[in-house]
């Protein structure tokens, strides 16, 4: 049942039912007042029990229960990541389940069975002839006994692979397979090519932008085996497929599958679980496939080490050459320009052959801040340790963390200065500049620049996004403008032109695994040029810092060697994926309260741990947040066994300790930001 572990209520609880229940079977059962969803994990009582029962409701009479490979699933996440085994299982579920009435889950079960369009198929796949590179990639992965990690360049043609491995897997009778993308923008154009190859109604998907009805009648043709491939972003990772036979994650190094609230799982470490558990109860069960052109350093690790197997898509499809890169030092342009006029030149060049250019800026909003030259008063978020952003569309003044907003002064609420500034730049100001530069200009058939934004919001509702694509696609565009959002996953066909504005925050960050990410997303930016372009594409980086070592690998679309460099760094410094970590998290009123509580612990705790290590608690990076203080201490073994040990006796610690005022307490295993 869904009862938190500070509740005291952490077992199962026993209820009485007058049908059979089997292990796994969804009911809804009385607690208190209430009723709510819960999952029979044992159907028999013991011989001494004497006392009185309330009695459980099985959801629906002909909807199956959840098999028992889910259920360990699951009891697994919970006992991982420092949660109640009923918190983790009611959280994975439709929400629609809880309140869904027995009519309209019998209209959702009546869903057809799955059916593979053969035909379509056959003659979708022979249109496209895989090279030697992913035959050989697929051949690893048939004979492979561990997960496979697919390392392949940006256009190299990874979803070619997972589309033939799906098919290898459902050759076999009612075989599913699971298939995880990080982000929702992701989610159209995947669905698009695996519904092209095995048909619409073989197809299911799970992500948060579908409506409540439409999660629930998906989950259930997964569940229920009439969806032969489930196709959706980290929490499908739960998904119920009783007839699962292979896991494929697409993008795996992306920080999306980490879960940044509630149950804080990691997708990809799920998937790679998941394929596992289902190979020791299935012979026919294929390892995890886990794809990247910039494999997260855990996996690239692991496959260095043998622990995962190693398949590789060295050259772009189709003789399709990478762009060449040119870092522009910006400290060499004018003092007042946005972009420098070789790069404003090359996307004008782009246009007049019928080509496209894309600009990624990883900033939404028009500015960073409004600032008072007057008395340097910012607009800082009365509820964080952090600014509200300037948004000039609808004058609004928004803090992307809690979500408060704010009309736009008329003048320094500090000394009464009209002429407020903004300062830094956002994709909606870099929108606005970009009209300025193109607007007095023409192309060379005299028709007019054609800029499209896209980010979170200019891409409001899968409609929203579908479309948005779609005229990129259709070639309606000359320079996509957006966030990370543009530049992962995509297959734009005309664009030769890429570039990455404003990047140097992410060189000299305190989170050490900054450059990590400023390289992938880099390389995933510069992945999207020149996919199917007879001129050479280029990729254009302006940054301050032209000597990072980040921008010579870059230059040369070297992984491995920022791989290895970053590795060794990690090594010498006993950072992951060399040591194991989970972060003890407190919120208090008051910060003096935080790490108060978090010492406390330590002080007890510290002594008893043997070889993980308990720091000293700390305020978090992000002081305050939505009100509430923040502090947390480090926990750190070089084995992950020992620090997933050591983070159950510290929960079963502050479950027991005494609380003053309002107080939360988290532990978030794996952490992806300290």
């Amino acid at each position: 049942m869904p009862l938190p572990a500070h509740s005291g209520q952490d077992q199962p609880l026993r209820y009485a039912c007058s049908l059979p229940l089997a292990h796994g079977t969804l009911v809804r059962v009385p607690l208190g007042k209430r009723h709510v969803l819960g999952v029979v994990t044992h159907t028999s009582a013991p011989a001494d029990f004497d006392g009185t029962t309330r009695e459980a409701q099985p959801l629906h009479p002909d909807l199956p229960p959840m098999a028992p490979d889910w259920m360990a699933l699951v009891a697994f996440a919970a006992g991982y990541y420092q949660r109640t085994v009923g918190e983790a299982a009611v959280a994975v579920l439709p929400p629609l389940l809880k309140h869904v009435t027995a009519k309209a889950l019998t209209k959702s079960l009546q869903a057809p069975a799955a059916t593979m369009a053969t035909a379509h198929t056959a003659a979708e796949a022979a249109a496209v002839t895989p090279t030697a590179a992913q035959d050989a990639a697929l051949q690893t992965w048939r004979e492979a006994k561990r997960p496979v990690l697919l390392h392949g360049v940006t256009g190299s043609g990874k979803t070619e692979v997972y589309l033939r491995a799906t098919a290898d897997v459902l050759s076999q009778p009612q075989a599913q397979v699971l298939v995880l993308v990080p982000e929702i923008n992701l989610t159209p154009q995947l669905v698009q090519r695996f519904e092209a190859r095995f048909g619409a109604a073989a197809v299911a998907v799970q992500h948060s932008a579908m409506t409540p009805v439409q999660r629930l009648r998906h989950w259930l043709r997964g569940h229920t085996g009439a969806a032969r491939v489930m196709l959706g972003t980290r929490l499908a990772v739960f998904a119920s497929l009783p007839h699962l036979r292979a896991v494929v994650v697409d993008e795996e190094h992306d920080p999306s599958y980490k879960s940044q609230d509630g149950l804080r799982f990691h997708a990809r470490d799920l998937a790679v679980y998941r394929g596992h558990q289902r190979q020791g109860l299935d012979p026919q069960a294929r390892p995890t496939l886990l794809g990247s052109a910039t494999p997260s350093l855990e996996s690239w690790h692991a496959a260095r080490k043998g622990r995962y197997g190693l398949a590789t898509l060295a050259q772009r499809a189709a003789q399709a050459r990478m762009p060449e890169v040119h870092v522009v030092d910006t400290r060499h342009i004018p003092a007042k320009a946005w972009l420098a006029p070789q790069v404003l030149a090359d996307l004008q060049q782009a246009a007049d052959r019928g080509e496209q250019g894309l600009v990624l800026l990883n900033r939404r909003g028009y500015a960073v801040a409004l600032q008072c030259p007057g008395c340097s008063w910012k607009s800082a978020c009365a509820h964080c340790s952090a600014f509200q952003v300037y948004h000039k569309a609808d004058g609004r003044l928004r803090c992307h963390h809690c979500g408060s907003s704010a009309r736009v002064p008329r003048q320094c609420p500090t000394c009464g200065e009209l002429d407020i500034k903004p300062v830094g730049h956002g994709t909606e100001q870099a929108q606005e500049q970009l009209a300025h530069l193109l607007g007095a200009q023409r192309k060379a058939d005299g028709s007019p620049w054609r800029v499209l934004r896209m980010d979170a919001d200019t891409t409001q509702g899968t409609a929203a996004l579908t479309e948005a694509l779609a005229q990129v696609h259709r070639g309606e565009v000359d320079v996509l403008l957006g966030t990370q959002m543009i530049a992962k996953g995509h297959d734009f066909r005309r664009l030769s032109v890429a570039v990455a504005l404003e990047v140097d925050a992410a060189l000299y960050s305190a989170d050490f695994r900054a450059p990590e990410r400023l390289f992938a997303l880099l390389m995933q930016t510069m992945g999207r040029a020149g996919r199917d372009q007879a001129h050479p594409a280029r990729m254009w980086v302006q940054t301050g810092s032209p000597q990072h070592p980040v921008f010579a690998a870059l230059a040369q679309h070297d992984y491995v060697a920022f791989a290895q460099t970053t590795l060794a760094q990690r090594e010498q410094a006993a950072l992951p994926p060399f040591t194991h970590q989970a972060l003890i998290r407190c919120e208090a009123r008051q910060m003096t309260s935080a790490l108060a509580f978090l010492q406390r612990a330590r002080d007890a705790l510290a002594p008893t741990l043997g070889e993980a290590h308990l720091f000293a608690p700390v305020p978090a990076p992000m002081v305050r947040l939505a009100g509430r203080e923040r502090a947390q201490m480090l926990l750190e073994s070089s084995r992950r066994q020992l620090t997933r040990a050591a983070a159950q006796r510290v929960r079963q610690h502050l479950l027991g300790m005494a609380r003053q005022g309002i107080l939360r307490w988290t532990i978030d295993m794996d952490p992806l930001q300290i």
